[in-house]
């Protein structure tokens, strides 16, 4: 029998099953109003028919309420709002399980870009001895972190995960009572978490799912493709920022840091531990028991010890071998892929299950300088010269090469100093009880010269660790950082104290470069194309002094923060790029959407892997961007920039951001430990304002404006020149181009101005409401005529079908949001103050959010 068409699976398995059990979950009689399944249908078939008679939102709720609650108190409408919420939140959830438990028909496990396929491609190609020569030497590193744009509480992804279960198999039962259990439980957070609240939540995904995937994946090189047991290269490898994320966030301690590398440790062993236990029951043998029975007993106390263990990865891994030699030996082999499967993930894992990396800002760092340069002393007298913060910026990087005093950080009375030294021991103490790469990285935020890297550096060796054994890694995040990052890297490489300690660690350089708040400060086509620009001279730079570069990508989770398509951005990178190994943040909701189940983390690891064989091995020479074409996305990007520049600074940007979207409900909605600005200043500032609210608040409204605005001016400007051709002509050669266009084109296709076109009327921001839904209309326009498309995402109609869904479900909670905005914009214009109504809709608003943000998987 043939495989149906993705989009026919998509339908059959996903959108037909939600009708079914949405259907149930709608007659369940959960609540105190017994009716409140029965309208929200006629709610959303208003808000669908209002929106297509171009009627706003608080018309639309007018009408539904005149319809059917004409004799409704203000109380029971409000109330019954509040409801359809509540039912809204569950709805999304629903589908989530829904299509969860579809992911395994819906995507094909063997299809493009998975392991059986490369292996395949590779015999086809008669290149399976490059593919094997690059896999032991490439990996991949997905890095957690707890960046505020998940909120579902732990209980509810328990829910999430039994119920995709009872709906792979059809257990109608199972599933109604599953629904009811979701309707009765809380959703809303009424404090925010602590980081180490947000670590145990994202180890649940170690614990449970990567744990499991990695290790699948690595069995299946062993068998299928390196068929040598000698073959240890860890293909992937975990990072994780919560607990160690310093940037912005002030609650970060170094005892959460510590606590929250104990509980990675204690994970793993008792991931190891059950394993070990299952399998004893089938390795029964002579000559295993006791090595088995001795491992056993050090696993289980190893999971409660908080101080250095007895025995090491290294030692756990050479006493199963140990029993696998036995078995092969003497018991003909029986089960030793098992031996072999547990050896595998020791090999991953380790004692740290996930590499925890410290980051801090650098114009945090400069405050701390200032103290050490003024606190430092040895043998009573001052270390620093007295003039030294005046010096120029070579003078100051040539007195840190000679510097060698100690900090003693029981004498640092400052809260900020002490903090910033004490990760830096905390570091040093997780070496010694999680192993080196428990956490061997401090990232430095907002990085802009080279006298940043080296005051990083010197902090270390100031902890009494002169040679450290940990790396030092920029992070580049403006368009002029990015610029500027190769002349940075050059000092640092011959500066003789930083090359001696990158001789010691191997000659490999880190170097993360930030797509969100890049995106944020120049738009969306500029910022990719400077990253990749600046990636394309680093790689020079690096090779020229011998220097491996690594490349660390900090992205989100929309087109807008880096976001999308991924593993195709890594598959089109050409050989002018270093990559040896695919590094990135994974977030918020990209955790749940594309790691979530065991199923998604498999194919979306495996797509990582095939994107970066694919890239090296594949197609590496055909990726390279020609002149001509780089001249032509040259000036794209600087048309785009132009055009996004001027967006910036036009007068009612940022008011609109702050009286016309969510923004500063963000910080309401206790979804993360971290405020939502860097400053408490009570002005709303740029500058200060992360990528996660200003993005969501885009979406938030539908209007996704950081994915696509001054892409449509840029080629409007071609096609005005009569160049258009030109870029069709990019889009048909560059691979990197045909994925940030179809990417911006999911931005589109997410956005919906009916829902906000009654800005338009609006006296103060109708004018500015109007440039935005210009700019979309051109960019939608123009960018399906170089595309050759009839429709956004024509070709991606399964994924498009998702979308469509999603946005059908949370319509008429959007409406209510924009409702629920309008009539706080009115109270605050109106005379007479009314501080209890306006409490209930600013409460509205936050609730409102979470629907939404989950709905959209990648809003933020």
């Amino acid at each position: 029998m043939s495989r149906l068409p993705k989009l026919e699976r998509f339908n059959t398995h996903v959108k037909s099953k939600y009708e079914v059990y949405n259907g149930i979950f709608m007659t369940l009689p959960f609540d105190g109003i017994s009716n409140t399944g029965v309208l929200l249908p006629l709610f959303h078939e208003i808000c669908v028919a209002g929106y297509k008679d171009n009627k706003n939102p608080t018309e639309i709720v007018a009408y539904f309420f005149d319809r059917y609650m004409r004799d409704a108190s203000e109380k029971e409408r409000t109330d019954l709002l509040f409801k359809f919420i509540q039912y809204i939140e569950r709805q999304v959830v629903l589908f989530d399980a829904i299509e969860d438990a579809s992911y395994r028909i819906v995507n094909n496990m063997d299809g493009r870009g998975t392991l059986r396929n490369i292996k395949e491609e590779a015999e086809a190609l008669n290149k399976k001895d490059e593919l094997i020569k690059y896999l032991n030497t490439f990996s991949v590193r997905p890095v957690l972190t707890a960046h505020p744009t998940q909120f579902y509480p732990g209980v509810v992804l328990g829910i999430i995960n039994d119920l995709s279960e009872a709906i792979r198999v059809n257990d109608v039962e199972t599933i109604k009572l599953l629904l009811a259990q979701l309707g009765k439980t809380p959703f809303f957070k009424k404090e925010k978490p602590t980081p180490y609240d947000e670590a145990v939540s994202l180890i649940w995904y170690l614990e449970h799912v990567f744990y499991h995937s990695a290790g699948y994946i690595y069995d299946y090189l062993h068998q299928h493709l390196m068929q040598d047991e000698d073959f240890s290269n860890r293909l992937v490898r975990l990072g994780f920022w919560p607990g160690g994320d310093r940037d912005g966030n002030p609650f970060v301690t170094t005892e959460i840091t510590l606590k929250v590398a104990a509980r990675l440790r204690s994970t793993v062993l008792r991931n190891y531990y059950r394993e070990l236990r299952e399998l004893r029951r089938r390795i029964t043998f002579p000559g295993t028991e006791e090595i088995l029975s001795s491992l056993e007993t050090d696993l289980y106390k190893g999971i409660f010890e908080n101080d250095r263990l007895d025995f090491n990865a290294q030692e756990i891994i050479d006493r199963l071998k140990e029993v696998r030699e036995v078995v092969r030996q003497r018991h003909q082999s029986l089960y030793i892929d098992k031996i072999s499967s547990l050896i595998h993930k020791v090999e991953l894992f380790g004692l740290h299950f996930a590499t925890l990396d410290i980051r801090q800002d650098s114009s945090i760092h400069q405050e701390v300088f200032k103290y050490v340069v003024s606190h430092t002393k040895q043998d009573g007298a001052h270390v620093f010269p007295k003039d030294y913060l005046s010096l120029p910026e070579k003078d100051q990087i040539a007195f840190l090469n000679t510097l060698t005093a100690t900090i003693d950080l029981d004498s640092v009375q400052d809260e900020v100093v002490h903090k910033t030294f004490g990760s830096i021991h905390a570091m040093k103490s997780i070496q010694i009880t999680n192993g080196e790469q428990g956490c061997n990285r401090y990232i430095i935020s907002n990085s802009q010269s080279a006298l940043h890297v080296m005051q990083a550096f010197t902090f270390l060796r100031l902890c009494d660790w002169e040679q450290p054994t940990a790396d030092v890694s920029p992070l580049f995040e403006t368009v002029p950082d990015l610029m500027n990052a190769p002349e940075v890297m050059e000092q640092l490489y011959t500066n003789p104290t930083y090359k001696a300690h990158l001789e010691r660690r191997g000659n490999i350089q880190t170097i993360m470069l930030g797509f969100s708040d890049g995106t944020k400060d120049g738009g969306y086509l500029m910022a990719n194309w400077s990253i990749f620009k600046a990636k394309e001279a680093l790689t020079t730079i690096s090779r020229t002094y011998g220097i491996h570069v690594l490349f660390f990508d900090g992205r989100g989770g929309p087109p807008a923060r880096g976001g999308g398509k991924t593993h195709q951005f890594y598959a089109s990178l050409g050989p002018k790029i270093e990559a040896r190994e695919i590094q990135l943040t994974i977030q918020g909701q990209t955790i749940s959407s594309n790691f979530g189940t065991l199923d998604s983390c498999q194919y979306n690891l495996e797509q990582l892997l095939s994107s970066g064989v694919q890239n090296e091995v594949f197609v590496k020479d055909t990726n390279d961007i020609s002149d001509q074409d780089r001249t032509t996305l040259q000036d794209l990007a600087s048309a785009s920039y132009e055009a996004y520049t001027a967006f910036k600074k036009h007068p009612k940007f940022l008011p609109y951001l702050e009286h016309m979207s969510t923004l500063k409900y963000y910080a309401k909605t206790n979804i993360g430990s971290r405020p939502s600005k860097r400053s408490q200043k009570s002005t709303l500032d740029f500058g200060d304002l992360r990528a996660i609210p200003f993005v969501g608040s885009w979406s938030q409204l539908k209007q996704n404006v950081p994915g696509f605005y001054g892409v449509g001016t840029a080629l409007e400007k071609f096609e005005k020149e009569g160049k258009l051709d030109a870029v069709k002509n990019l889009y048909q050669n560059s691979s990197f181009f045909r994925t940030l266009l179809e990417n911006s084109m999911m931005s589109l296709t997410k956005s919906f101005f009916g829902l906000t076109a009654y800005m338009k009327e609006d006296p103060e921001y109708g004018v500015f409401w109007s440039l935005i839904y210009a700019e979309y209309e051109r960019s939608k326009r123009l960018m399906l005529e170089v595309a050759g498309l009839k429709e956004l995402m024509q070709n991606e109609k399964a994924g498009k079908a998702s979308i469509q869904e999603r946005d059908k479900i949370v319509l008429p909670l959007l409406t209510i949001q924009q409702y629920a905005l309008k009539e706080i914009q009115n109270l605050r214009a109106s005379e007479t103050s009314n501080d209890v109504k306006l409490a209930v809709l600013e409460k509205m608003v936050t609730r409102s959010l979470f629907g939404n943000i989950n709905a959209s998987r990648n809003s933020a």
